[in-house]
């Protein structure tokens, strides 16, 4: 991984396992789309005494170009987002939305409606 990445958890302990999750989704980008300029990820871990705990995971990505993408997606009443991973994986998936649409303005790919066709009932001459 060549991304320089900081990494916060708010509100808890540091977990391995969900680092590692992170970084693998780090190079993953990085394969998909180029050198990133910088990652900046927090991960706002749940106080355990709410009767839900929902975690919420932010990005804030800069590619080449200056070009930024955050990703701050709150979850709310959504009880998938009580599974770190999911949450993770979540915000991921997000950002390479974002990256992938972002890429396609950059290239002036837009989409275009078909030609429109003029018609005319045939007539017949007479």
């Amino acid at each position: 991984m060549e991304t320089p990445l900081r990494l916060t958890f708010h509100g808890g302990e540091t977990s391995e396992a969900l680092s590692t999750l992170i970084r693998e989704h780090v190079e993953e980008l990085e394969r998909l789309y180029g050198r990133l300029t910088s990652c900046n990820i927090v991960v706002q871990v749940p106080d355990r005494h709410h009767r839900v705990a929902l975690y919420a995971v932010n990005l804030h990505i800069v590619m080449p170009g200056s070009i930024d993408i955050n990703i701050d997606h709150i979850p709310q009443n959504d009880d998938r987002f009580a599974i770190p991973q999911f949450a993770v994986t979540d915000a991921f998936r997000r950002a390479k939305r974002a990256i992938k649409e972002r890429a396609q303005k950059l290239r002036g790919d837009v989409k275009t409606l078909r030609e429109r066709i003029e018609r005319t009932v045939d007539q017949p001459e007479g």
